[in-house]
C-alpha cells in the first residue's frame, strides 16, 4: 500500500469497557503476532537491550553504579515509544497485509513528520525528570554516605537509609510509570492509525484508563511484572517480552476504541 492519509482529521472514537478476560486474550494475540514476525520483534527489541548494556557499562566504568537502581526502575518508561514498530506490525497483520521490514520501517520513518514524536518527546522528558528526582532521593536518604564509593560498598543498600532509598525509588518510579502508562496506552497506536493531534490522543488515552481503571491497573501490573522479570537475565528476556507486550497493546487498543470504518493512514 502507498503511504497516504486523509486530508481531514479523524472522528474521535467511542471508548469501550473491557474485562480482565480481554487482557489475557490480548496477550494471546500478542504472542501470535510475535510468532508471525519474530525477526522484526527481535530487531526492535535489540536496540532497547543494547541501549541498556551501553548505559550500564558506562555507569560501571564511571564508578556510578548506584544509578543502575533508578535506571532499572525508569528504563521501562521508554518502552511505549519503542513499541511503535510493534504496533505497525500488528496493524499489517490485522489487515492481512504482507509484513516486511520495508513497510514497518516506512511507517516508523513517516511518523517523524506527524504527531508521535511529540509524545516521544514527552516520554524522554518524563524519563529525565524521573532520573533527576531519583538523584535527589538518593542524596536526601543516603546523606553523607553519598560520598562513599557505592561501587565498592553495596552493603550500604542494606542499611536503614539504603532500604528507605530503595523503597522511595520504587514508589516514585511507580507513580511516574502510572502517569506515562495513562497518557501512552491508547495515544501512540491512535496517532499511528488516525489523523488526530497528540493532545487529543493523550486525553483519549487518559479517558480510556479512567473508564477502565480497575482492569487496566491489572494490565499495568502484568506489564510491570513481565518487564522486570525479563530484565533479570541480563535483559535477555526483553527479546520476547517487548514484542509480545507491544503487539498485545495494539490488540488492547482495538478493544478499548472502536475500529475506524476506513483507516486514515496506510503504509
Amino acid at each position: 500500500m502507498e503511504a497516504t492519509r486523509e486530508e481531514h482529521a479523524s472522528e474521535l472514537p467511542e471508548i469501550n469497557t473491557i474485562t480482565t478476560a480481554d487482557l489475557f486474550e490480548c496477550l494471546k494475540s500478542g504472542w501470535n503476532d510475535y510468532k508471525r514476525a519474530p525477526a522484526i520483534g527481535f530487531m526492535f527489541s535489540a536496540f532497547y537491550v543494547l541501549g541498556g548494556y551501553v548505559i550500564v557499562s558506562v555507569l560501571f566504568f564511571a564508578g556510578e553504579i548506584w544509578w543502575v537502581m533508578p535506571l532499572t526502575v525508569g528504563f521501562p518508561l521508554l518502552a511505549p515509544f519503542a513499541g511503535v514498530g510493534f504496533y505497525a506490525t500488528s496493524c499489517l497483520i490485522e489487515h492481512k497485509e504482507t509484513v516486511s521490514w520495508r513497510r514497518v520501517l516506512t511507517c516508523a520513518l513517516l511518523e517523524r513528520k506527524r504527531q508521535i514524536p511529540w509524545v516521544g518527546a514527552i516520554i524522554v522528558i518524563w524519563f529525565l525528570l524521573y532520573m533527576l528526582i531519583s538523584h535527589a532521593i538518593f542524596a536526601i536518604t543516603m546523606g553523607l554516605t553519598a560520598l562513599t564509593n557505592i561501587t565498592n560498598s553495596f552493603g550500604l543498600f542494606f542499611t536503614p537509609s539504603g532500604i528507605g532509598m530503595l523503597i522511595a525509588e520504587v514508589v516514585v518510579g511507580a507513580g511516574f510509570a502510572f502517569a506515562l502508562f495513562s497518557i501512552t496506552l491508547v495515544s501512540l497506536p491512535l496517532l499511528l492509525e488516525r489523523e488526530v493531534d497528540f493532545v487529543t490522543g493523550i486525553v483519549t488515552s487518559v479517558r480510556a484508563v479512567m473508564l477502565n481503571f480497575g482492569v487496566l491497573m491489572v494490565w499495568a501490573f502484568i506489564i510491570a511484572v513481565i518487564m522486570f522479570v525479563s530484565m533479570i537475565p541480563l535483559l535477555l528476556g526483553l527479546f520476547i517480552a517487548m514484542p509480545v507486550l507491544g503487539h498485545a497493546t495494539w490488540h488492547l487498543y482495538r478493544k478499548l476504541l472502536d475500529a475506524p470504518e476506513v483507516p486514515k493512514v496506510h503504509f
